[in-house]
């Protein structure tokens, strides 16, 4: 019986942490528009790798261990804390760890529905010629294909991916949060 109960609270418990941690993700973008970091820009915030070679640290300072090492220029990556000259930042999968600024870029770039990246399912992002779920398509890109943002209305993003530039829906594209609009 005891035990029951215990279990029980321990259930209850973890609901209601799991109710709060999805307040907070649910308000997280709107956060990033009233956030700011020490250089006085927005956090979190969407840049992008400027160097084919980049170290990820375990902390703020060459001082510190590499913990990754990042070997695709203009991957996105997500700015969640500053420290002097150190950015801590996300990948797509999670990842975290802390970049110097000069290897990052304020250039937007976004990753193709990185989340269905081996799903052993045949998944596309449609590119449409038009912001538009009729309108032509003009591209399927594959989960994880890199594209630059040129401009996102809170619903599509205008993106360029090698030579083809379309229309692609924010939420099937990590690299813009819910709703940012930006030119």
């Amino acid at each position: 019986m005891r035990r029951f109960i215990r279990i029980s609270c321990l259930a209850g418990a973890i609901a209601l942490v799991g109710t709060s941690l999805a307040a907070f993700v649910d308000t997280a973008p709107a956060m990033a528009q009233t956030a700011k970091g020490a250089s006085g820009l927005p956090l979190p915030r969407f840049v992008s790798l400027k160097s084919r070679r980049v170290n990820i640290r375990v902390g703020p300072s060459t001082d510190y261990a590499v913990s990754w090492m990042y070997l695709k220029e203009g991957l996105p990556m997500e700015i969640i804390q500053e420290y002097e000259n150190w950015r801590r930042v996300r990948d797509a999968d999670g990842t975290e760890g802390w970049v110097n600024q000069a290897l990052l870029s304020g250039e937007r770039t976004a990753l193709a529905a990185p989340w269905m990246r081996d799903k052993g399912q045949q998944v596309f992002v449609n590119m449409r010629r038009e912001a538009q779920t009729t309108a032509q398509v003009v591209a399927k890109l594959e989960p994880g294909v890199i594209m630059r943002l040129k401009q996102c209305t809170g619903d599509w993003c205008l993106a360029i991916a090698g030579s083809m530039e379309g229309w692609v829906p924010q939420s099937e594209i990590w690299g813009a949060y819910p709703g940012e609009a930006f030119k």
